[in-house]
């Protein structure tokens, strides 16, 4: 294949170097990986063979100015393998994993290169840098020191290994976990089945059951926590079993998908990898280089919740029992698969709402457009223009062009709302395109979220939890959009892990916001507004189900931090009987509150980007409840309040230390007081 035949090897001559998925095939690839490899360790090695001393110029932009290539090819790639995973992508994946892993220990670990850093970073007061210069140098040196730069050769070749194989695995995890999702998604003969499901949802499950050639039947997915959307609304209680049962036994059932040998793999290495490079687990090499700096800081913070969490949802149990000995001609003990209906119930019966009856008055354009789309601009003054004529990396996927308030261009933003079987679970943001100074690129991002898709001509109403998803990856899209840096080491959301979260959380806070809802919240036929009285008693329920909410999530944190606080010499040959110890530990063992991920489908940190981190959604809702309430307290959404936080927060990406950057928008630390009281977790 010449390069000429292969486009990822050319720049895109579409708008923002959006690549141009229209002509990039599978095949095309790993050859471009493979030139932008051998690309990199050019312009790495001309670097290292400068004669001059280094320089903030000669090495630490040197450095930055690396890589164009690859940063693209590798975008345009991780894309569409978490999106759109075909056997032929997966292959690709598969073959790639240890190739980039060694790529990078090749660049990260070079003895000299990390010289040329250290002398910088030792000169760096000297120097005539700039804040972000600065700051660059700092992250560089300690990033590099980090990840094992500092080694002997024999432990660096030893530590290239550990890195290879970790990459394989954790691909590993992830398609089977693909794989097993999308062989117990849970077929229903009739429509009877599934009473309590819209109209919608019925023709939903039909299409997805049809485009397995399943013509008659009704499928219904597994999305990728442990419970699942309709279990709300399901009044057959068999139905809500089968789904909860196939949730939770994915990836763990003595399969060719089975994940226990998988993760028993990776944390076994994540320790020994963690012992190479002088920390006594994965957990505190991770916390190490993130705000928390601590696994005991972590710890503390979990167990301090974990009590009143567990304390509530004992409370809301006895409370769903009473519903069930009540209402049932014959009372049964609820069970995981009956929480989420008999909550229902309790809600309907305290507040006089029922959360499914309120999809008619979220369709989803109409959620996307005057809503989320509507807020960004109240606050922030960016507005957005589909552009039908450029193609994204798979027919479902819209791309819109954002301005800012002047009309100057701001970038692309990409939205893949709907499920398949060739997309991962869950919901996330990735960047496209990174925006950079020193590459004059701007931003192009996407948000996948897994929505069913409905029949033809049916209209797609979101659930308050789908709202609050598009709400919460939009805000990540912003983050992305709006980060203004000269390096790219800094682009978008290359923030701390424990950090990412922030602004994503922040931005729920416009769903129930009067005049954004106002604006979205119409019914689909009608036209009339959310009653006012339904409103009022929605943000009387923000407290409602928290025990629950908190104490799943929790569960799954901490599940994270003990399977990565775990020693290199640590035997684990139970899983089942290693997440029951753990979760009993901490008081979070209530079978009737399941963990949101058990460990064989805890994608997040066995494949993703969160291994001891997924402390980092409660940890980030500190600062989030803390700025809510800084929010109200100034006037809500006003184009002054969001100006303040878009330039002294979302604008420096990561170009700044988080907490540094949180104090300048806020004039202070954060409280931990508003997440306490926004979670019922007050004395």
């Amino acid at each position: 294949m010449t390069d000429a035949s292969n486009p990822l090897l050319q720049p895109s001559s579409l708008p923002y170097g959006l690549p141009d998925y229209a002509r990039i095939r599978p095949e095309h690839y790993l050859p471009a990986f493979r030139a932008a490899f051998a690309e990199q360790l050019g312009e790495v090695a001309r670097i290292t063979m400068v004669r001059s001393m280094p320089t903030f110029e000669n090495t630490i932009e040197a450095l930055e100015r690396s890589g164009e290539l690859l940063d693209r090819v590798a975008h345009a790639f991780y894309t569409v393998s978490s999106a759109d995973a075909t056997p032929e992508i997966q292959a690709v994946d598969e073959q790639l994993a240890p190739l980039m892993a060694a790529h990078t220990d090749a660049i990260t670990l070079d003895g000299a290169l990390y010289w040329r850093v250290r002398l910088v970073h030792e000169q760096r007061d000297s120097l005539d840098l700039d804040a972000e210069q600065g700051y660059l140098v700092e992250r560089r040196f300690r990033e590099m020191t980090h990840a094992g730069a500092a080694l002997d050769d024999e432990a660096k070749a030893h530590l290239t290994l550990l890195n290879q194989q970790l990459s394989t695995l954790s691909n590993t995890f992830e398609r089977n976990l693909l794989n097993d999702t999308n062989d117990l998604a849970v077929v229903f003969d009739s429509a009877s089945e599934l009473d309590g499901l819209s109209a919608g949802e019925l023709s939903a499950a039909a299409r997805a059951a049809q485009s397995r050639g399943l013509d008659g039947k009704l499928l219904v997915s597994l999305p990728l926590f442990t419970g699942h959307p309709y279990l709300a609304q399901l009044r057959d209680r068999d139905a809500r079993r089968r789904i909860m049962d196939a949730s939770r036994s994915r990836a763990s059932r003595d399969n060719a998908d089975d994940n226990r040998p998988v993760l028993r793999e990776i944390v076994r290495l994540r320790a020994e990898r963690a012992a190479l490079l002088g920390y006594e687990s994965h957990a505190a090499y991770v916390t190490a280089d993130e705000t928390a700096k601590t696994p005991d800081a972590v710890e503390r913070m979990l167990r301090a919740l974990a009590a009143p969490s567990a304390r509530n949802a004992r409370a809301e149990r006895a409370a769903l029992q009473a519903i069930v000995d009540g209402t049932e001609a014959e009372p049964f003990e609820i069970e995981a698969h009956d929480w989420a209906f008999y909550t229902e119930r309790v809600r309907a019966a305290t507040y006089d709402i029922d959360t499914s009856a309120l999809r008619p008055w979220f369709e989803a354009e109409r959620v996307l457009q005057d809503g989320v789309f509507f807020a960004a601009t109240r606050l922030y003054g960016v507005t957005f223009q589909e552009r039908p004529d450029l193609a994204a990396y798979h027919p479902g996927a819209r791309v819109f062009e954002v301005f800012n308030a002047d009309g100057s261009a701001l970038g692309l933003y990409v939205l893949d709302l709907y499920t398949r079987d060739s997309k991962r679970g869950g919901a996330w943001m990735n960047p496209i395109v990174s925006q950079s100074r020193l590459r004059g690129t701007a931003p192009v991002v996407v948000n996948n979220l897994n929505v069913p898709e409905p029949g033809d001509g049916e209209p797609t109403l979101l659930t308050l939890d789908e709202v609050t998803t598009l709400f919460h990856e939009f805000g990540h899209a912003l983050h992305g959009l709006f980060a203004v840096v000269t390096y790219p080491h800094f682009s978008g959301t290359n923030v701390y892990r424990d950090f990412v979260e922030f602004p994503s959380q922040v931005n729920e806070m416009w769903i129930l916001w009067p005049e954004v809802l106002d604006n979205y919240a119409r019914h689909h036929k009608a036209g009339e507004p959310l009653d006012p009285a339904i409103v009022d008693r929605l943000r009387a329920t923000e407290t409602f189900d928290q025990g629950h909410a908190t104490s799943e999530y929790l569960a799954a944190a901490w599940l994270d931090q003990a399977w990565h606080r775990v020693g290199a010499d640590a035997d684990v040959d139970d899983v089942a009987a290693f997440e029951a110890a753990a979760l009993a530990d901490i008081g979070l063992n209530d079978p009737v509150v399941p963990t949101r991920y058990s460990s064989t489908y805890f994608a997040h940190v066995f494949s993703g980007g969160y291994s001891a981190g997924y402390y980092s959604y409660i940890w980030s809702e500190v600062l989030d409840a803390d700025t809510v309430d800084w929010f109200r307290e100034n006037g809500g959404l006003t184009r002054e309040n969001g100006d303040r936080f878009r330039n002294r927060l979302l604008g420096v990406g990561g170009s700044k230390d988080p907490l540094e950057a949180y104090r300048d928008f806020r004039g202070r630390d954060a409280e931990i007081a508003p997440l306490l009281k926004r979670r019922g977790l007050e004395d």
